[in-house]
């Protein structure tokens, strides 16, 4: 399923593409700018969204075998709920 799958899905229960269109983008930008502040969002029986640290870290060029730094970064991560888990079993 892509985005574009997911707005026709929500446009069954909201009525419009339109006003489904601009919920998904809602909650997508809400969800990212909570991120990008460093907070946590929680979706009851759904998931969490939080920002991990990566510390810096030497690689490899898979081309070239040459050893490469790799600069700390900030990740999000996903972390599934207990609802959504047992939806799959």
């Amino acid at each position: 399923m892509n985005k574009t799958d997911l707005v026709n899905e929500v446009a069954k229960v909201v009525g419009t593409k339109a006003k489904a269109q601009e919920a998904l983008e809602c909650v997508i930008s809400t969800v990212t700018e909570a991120l990008r502040k460093g907070d946590a969002v929680s979706i009851a029986g759904f998931g969490s969204f939080k920002v991990a640290d990566r510390a810096a870290r030497k690689g490899r060029n898979p081309q070239t075998g040459e050893e490469i730094d790799i600069a700390a970064s900030r990740v999000p991560r996903f972390t599934p709920g207990k609802a959504l888990k047992d939806s799959l079993k």
